[in-house]
């Protein structure tokens, strides 16, 4: 047995946990006020956003939006209905179907990006040198 006290230094894990914490406790409000706002589940906003870089397959949707595939097409069918995604054949695989956002689904998304999302209190007590302190680590990942 060791005579010396218990490392105090932070483990990535550590760290990490905060972190998700701080994110997840505080974005419920902004999730359910982007869902009213798009009059949709939050599901379709991240299906969306996932999107907007370019078409995906399904199954690479499923994927990036961390949903099982039979769900994920419930979504686009429900998305395609609205007229924010289309659906075309992939040119590079004939058996398969690309997922695109149109032009409407762009404004949904820049509509739902555009509800406000302020931090929680906790973030919004520090001080100016404590958040130039965080922005900058944050910057490093």
């Amino acid at each position: 047995m060791s005579d010396e006290p218990p490392s105090t230094e932070p483990t990535p894990e550590e760290v990490w946990r905060l972190m998700t914490h701080v994110v997840q406790d505080s974005r419920d409000p902004w999730k359910r006020a982007v869902a009213e706002r798009m009059g949709m589940p939050f599901s379709r906003f991240r299906v969306l956003r996932r999107l907007l870089p370019g078409p995906l397959q399904l199954k690479e949707l499923a994927r990036s939006a961390a949903m099982d595939a039979p769900a994920t097409t419930v979504v686009v069918n429900d998305l395609e209905e609205r007229g924010l995604v289309a659906r075309e054949m992939d040119p590079a695989d004939r058996r398969s179907k690309l997922v695109t956002v149109t032009e409407a689904g762009r404004a949904a998304v820049a509509h739902a990006l555009a509800t406000p999302d302020p931090p929680p209190p906790a973030l919004a007590a520090l001080t100016p040198g404590q958040l130039r302190t965080l922005r900058d680590l944050l910057g490093l990942l």
